[in-house]
C-alpha cells in the first residue's frame, strides 16, 4: 500500500498548537526527542482527578476515555464513576497546561456506524455536546462554557466504514474559525500497518496525530521494529506526528522496562522524523509507577 500522506494543514496547526503551550515538556533536545506525553484518563476511579493529572506537569495532551455508545441514535459517555459535574472545571484547569481531547470507542461493543448518516449524527453530538458548537436544548454535560480540544478516534471492533465520513464532518467544523483549530483529530490505531479499522479515516488526511499502540497484543510487542518502519515510511516527515502507546504497567501486554525503552527503542524511533513522543496507558497505572515521569526526564 502506498504511503498516505495527510494533509499539512491538519497536522500542521496541530504541532503548532501542542509546541506553542506554555510550561509543556516539548523542548527538542540533541538527540531528537520532542518529548510530547500523552495519557489516557477516565478508565479508573482510583487514577485521581483529571486536574490533578494536568498538575504533574508530564503531559502535553490528556484524552478522557470514553464515549463508548454510539451510532444507533444513543450515546453514552463512561468516565468510570468519575463525577461528570466537577469535570468542566477540571478541563479548563487543564487547558493552561495541555490540550483536552475524548475518545470513541474503547474495549465495549455498543458502537458502530452503519451509515453515513450515522457519522454525521455523530459528529454534531460531538460538536454541539462537547466541542466549541453551541446549539440551542443540546445538553452540555461538562458546562456550557467548556469546549474540549479534539476527538481521538479508538477503535477496536466492528467495520471501518463511515469513520471517514465521521473525521471529515468534525475538521469541516474548523472552517468558521481562522485563530484556532477546535476540532482537532487523532487516531489510535493498532500496530499492524495499515489498520483495517482506522485506515480509512486516517487517510483522510485530516487526522493530525496517530497514536500507534503496541500494547495488548502479543503480536505488536514481538514485531514492534517492523511495524513501526512501516508508519515512519509512511509518515516520513516532521509535517506528520507519530506517538508511540506504551502501557505504564508490567501487568500489560506490550510493557517495556524504561532502560530498555531509553536505550534499546528510543535511538530507533528518533530515526523517523515524524517520531514526537509517547502515548501512555493509562493515568491509573501511570499514577502507581510513574512510568512517564521518565520519559520526560529525557526531553
Amino acid at each position: 500500500m502506498a504511503p498516505i500522506h495527510p494533509r499539512p494543514p491538519a497536522s500542521l496547526l496541530l504541532v503548532a498548537t501542542v509546541l506553542s503551550m506554555a510550561g509543556l515538556a516539548t523542548a527538542i533536545n540533541s538527540s531528537g526527542f520532542k518529548g510530547g506525553v500523552t495519557v489516557y484518563w477516565g478508565r479508573n476511579k482510583d487514577e485521581g482527578s483529571l486536574a490533578e493529572a494536568c498538575d504533574t506537569g508530564r503531559y502535553t495532551i490528556v484524552i478522557i476515555s470514553f464515549l463508548d455508545v454510539f451510532g444507533d441514535g444513543e450515546y453514552h459517555l463512561d468516565i468510570s464513576g468519575h463525577d461528570t459535574s466537577t469535570l468542566g472545571a477540571d478541563i479548563k484547569h487543564c487547558q493552561s497546561v495541555a490540550l483536552v481531547y475524548l475518545s470513541i470507542g474503547g474495549f465495549g461493543n455498543r458502537y458502530s456506524l452503519p451509515t453515513n448518516q450515522s457519522a454525521l449524527d455523530l459528529a454534531d453530538h460531538l460538536w454541539y455536546t462537547y466541542m466549541a458548537g453551541h446549539k440551542d436544548g443540546v445538553h452540555r454535560p461538562f458546562g456550557d462554557d467548556v469546549e474540549i480540544d479534539g476527538i481521538d478516534f479508538f477503535i477496536e471492533h466492528g467495520s471501518p466504514d463511515n469513520y471517514d465520513v465521521l473525521a471529515n464532518r468534525l475538521w469541516s467544523f474548523n472552517k468558521g474559525f481562522r485563530a484556532r483549530t477546535p476540532a482537532q483529530l487523532s487516531a489510535t490505531p493498532r500496530c499492524r500497518y495499515p489498520d483495517r479499522l482506522l485506515g480509512k479515516a486516517i487517510a483522510t488526511g485530516v487526522i493530525g496525530r496517530i497514536n500507534v499502540r503496541f500494547y495488548d497484543d502479543s503480536y505488536c510487542a514481538a514485531h514492534w521494529r517492523q511495524e513501526w518502519d512501516k508508519w515512519a515510511a509512511a509518515y516520513p516527515t516532521q509535517d506528520y506526528q507519530l506517538y508511540v502507546a506504551l502501557p505504564a504497567s508490567e501487568k500489560v501486554v506490550g510493557y517495556v522496562q524504561l532502560k530498555s525503552l531509553h536505550l534499546g527503542v528510543l535511538p530507533v524511533l528518533q530515526k523517523a522524523e515524524s517520531f514526537i513522543g509517547f502515548t501512555i496507558w493509562d493515568r491509573y497505572f501511570d499514577r502507581l509507577t510513574n512510568y512517564s515521569s521518565s520519559i520526560v526526564k529525557w526531553t
